[in-house]
């Protein structure tokens, strides 16, 4: 099975980043970026399908997962939506990357779309699974249907502190029905969780998480530091950099949605394809398809470097 190591570090912002880094150096680079309850593995085959075609692949582990690490016990723990824009943004500027393809999932497309939407000049072009990944916090406490409120309990669940001691007692256990229940069709074995499952073993893992969906929902407040992005994120700003975006038709969080439920939030050019036979964990079952909707958009940014170097 193929592990993505071996992995380098880099300070960036109040983290240090552990990353898994592919590819020839000058490359255009495409950054991955993985979701809860995920980790880097998602990418195991989509990344050498990248650096085949000449990219610089990185792909880094998210605030709470595997090998990285706050620099600071101060620091708050925050999983909120632009604490995730923030560190990819430092990352960029750590690795001196200028403009890159960002593609991501759950927590890590939304990492992409806040850098998308709010600092479009970083990024090139934009995969995302689920469309626009941005949370409209203010519309939080509104009541869905009962399907799709069926199908977030884990969310209610981390709500409470007996959530908390639950995720803290067993977290792999929960990941692992999680996983289940997001990809129903994805047949995956025991060593593939196992794999994937080493990097919640970190001890900001249920802090990060529980902070995550808490704020959310505007249960807890944020990192004071995220205050100005939070603002900007409020006013759900539109992505102007060119798209594709996908959803699993067997995604057991959210229900397939056609390119018109998102479609005003995306002003530059956009492809929205449904994916059948897979949930969720898109790049991982279906690596090929994730990894040519990247290499679609690396025209561009090749394109940007050229004039850019001009």
């Amino acid at each position: 099975m193929n592990r993505m190591e071996p992995l380098r570090t880099i300070e960036a912002g109040v983290l240090e980043v552990a990353y898994y880094e592919t590819g020839p150096a000058d490359g255009p680079p495409v950054l991955l970026m993985h979701g809860f309850p995920y980790d880097i593995h998602t990418y195991a085959e989509v990344a050498p399908m990248l650096a085949a075609q000449g990219c610089r692949v990185v792909v880094p582990y998210m605030r709470g997962y595997g090998g990285t690490r706050f620099l600071s016990d101060a620091t708050p723990r925050s999983g909120e939506q632009a604490a995730f824009g923030a560190d990819l943004l430092a990352l960029l500027d750590a690795l001196k990357i200028e403009r890159a393809v960002l593609a991501g999932y759950d927590w890590g497309g939304r990492a992409a779309c806040v850098v998308a939407a709010l600092w479009p000049e970083r990024c090139a072009g934009l995969v995302s699974l689920n469309s626009y990944n941005i949370q409209n916090i203010a519309k939080a406490m509104e009541p869905d249907t009962a399907e799709n409120e069926h199908s977030l309990w884990y969310q209610y669940y981390f709500h409470s502190e007996r959530g908390r001691a639950g995720l803290a007692k067993d977290r792999n256990a929960i990941a692992k029905l999680l996983w289940q229940l997001w990809s129903p069709t994805w047949q995956f074995d025991d060593a593939t969780f196992a794999r994937s499952a080493a990097a919640f073993d970190h001890p900001d893992f249920v802090d990060v998480v529980i902070h995550s969906y808490r704020h959310r929902f505007g249960l807890v407040p944020g990192d004071p530091a995220y205050a100005d992005i939070e603002r900007r994120l409020a006013a759900q700003p539109t992505i102007t950099v060119p798209a594709i975006t996908f959803d699993g038709i067997d995604d057991g969080v959210r229900p397939p949605a056609d390119a018109s439920a998102h479609a005003h939030r995306f002003s530059g050019p956009r492809s929205h394809r449904l994916v059948p036979g897979a949930g969720h964990n898109l790049p991982q079952e279906a690596p090929r398809t994730f990894a040519d909707a990247v290499l679609e958009l690396v025209p561009a940014l090749m394109r940007s470097q050229t004039t850019s170097s001009s």
